[in-house]
């Protein structure tokens, strides 16, 4: 069985380039020079199918979804590119129909694909996604074992020639998670960064419903074991106090007694941070979101950034001098804000003019907007993204 890479002529890429509605709004509304800055993100896409607003999938079926394409590390690359960043999306897809449309969408976002693999191996995975609301929680139900991705091997990728020129690559727990090869083109793609200078941030993304690949061990175990092996070679890590267990990082249990408030998660996300640093000292950063669930339909929503080699902490959203998080009421969509937010870190980590606090706050916007849209990606651009950091969050029609 062979695999063959998809090549993109220059011409198509920017053809659809320029055509994409949120790219072009973005270069002519911030009238500023688009980094050069190259950032690869690796790892699966899939068809994502879902029924339309809040409806359950026994509502509607046989009947309709809506059709999109998203994966946490292909929704970054997305995030990323309707900013204007230069990003490259690297996977392996089979050669049918759907990846056709696939490869149509990444285009007309302004992802590069330039070394995205065609293969005769596998299929293209699918996820169904139902909605929630109020009390009935979001569910996701996955159908991508023996995708193209999952039986890709490390050798079908020359990670050299990939990460050639690029700042950073961004990797998840969530490919690993696929299978043993998918782990070891992983830890591949992460050594060679190393040993190139390319930093590689990596967002835990534990799903207890992956991980199953090896029998003898619960994902839990088997997603310590291996991402034990991954994070030596990260320098930016987004993890929360469940990840840490899995790296066997446990902090003391909360004093009985004590009113688990803001300023608790956040002292305990420092120690988190710290506690990770001293067992891996090549993370230079960290960070972690704070997600309050009142309801499905309401979330509060903020975020922490740790500088380990400065002890700096930065929080967001601050107002007035005090952490206070976004109050969403009426959430459309949540899937994928994480990965909005890791876009925006990435986003301000690769801009001179974003200092450690604006990087965060673009990055807890970014997110808090992505709650807003339909679909994995976020179709936030730059400017709306900051209107919102600087306090323009009440949704007021704009003429």
């Amino acid at each position: 069985m062979s695999t063959k890479r998809k090549e993109v002529h220059p011409s198509i890429a920017v053809d659809f380039f320029f055509c994409t509605i949120p790219v072009w709004i973005q270069l002519e509304t911030f009238g500023k020079a688009i980094t050069v800055t190259k950032i690869v993100t690796f790892g699966e896409i899939m068809a994502r199918m879902a029924p339309s607003g809040v409806l359950r999938l026994r509502q509607v079926l046989p009947g309709s979804l809506d059709v999109t394409f998203a994966g946490a590390e292909a929704n970054v690359a997305a995030s990323l590119a309707m900013l204007g960043a230069d990003v490259e999306f690297v996977t392996s897809l089979p050669d049918s129909p759907l990846t056709d449309g696939c490869l149509a969408s990444l285009r007309s976002v302004g992802v590069g694909l330039n070394h995205l693999q065609i293969s005769d191996r596998g299929r293209f995975g699918i996820y169904f996604v139902e909605m929630g609301a109020n009390q009935r929680p979001s569910r996701v139900y996955y159908d991508r074992e023996h995708s193209s991705i999952s039986l890709a091997q490390p050798g079908d990728f020359d990670w050299s020639k990939i990460l050639d020129g690029a700042s950073w690559l961004h990797l998840t727990g969530i490919t690993p998670a696929l299978s043993r090869s998918a782990a070891e083109t992983t830890l591949e793609a992460a050594r060679i960064a190393r040993q190139m200078g390319v930093k590689v941030s990596c967002d835990i993304n534990f799903r207890s419903k992956l991980w199953r690949w090896d029998a003898t061990r619960s994902p839990q175990v088997l997603a310590g074991e291996v991402m034990l092996q991954l994070l030596p070679h990260v320098n930016l890590l987004m993890a929360n106090e469940e990840d840490g267990r899995l790296l066997g990082v446990t902090l003391p249990p909360v004093s009985a007694g004590t009113v688990v408030d803001s300023a608790v998660h956040i002292d305990r996300a420092v120690e988190l941070a710290k506690e990770m640093h001293r067992r891996f000292p090549n993370i230079e950063l960290f960070s972690t979101t704070f997600r309050e669930q009142l309801s499905a339909s309401h979330n509060n929503w903020g975020a922490m950034l740790f500088d380990v080699k400065s002890s700096t902490t930065s929080l967001s959203p601050v107002r007035e001098g005090e952490y206070r998080p976004y109050e969403i009421r009426n959430i459309v969509d949540r899937v994928g804000s994480g990965d909005a937010f890791d876009a925006g870190l990435l986003y301000g980590l690769t801009h001179p003019d974003f200092d450690q606090q604006a990087t965060l706050d673009f990055a807890t916007a970014a997110a808090c907007l992505a709650h807003s849209i339909v679909g994995d990606c976020n179709f936030a651009t730059r400017a709306e993204i900051e209107e919102l950091m600087h306090g323009s969050g009440t949704g007021r029609v704009v003429r």
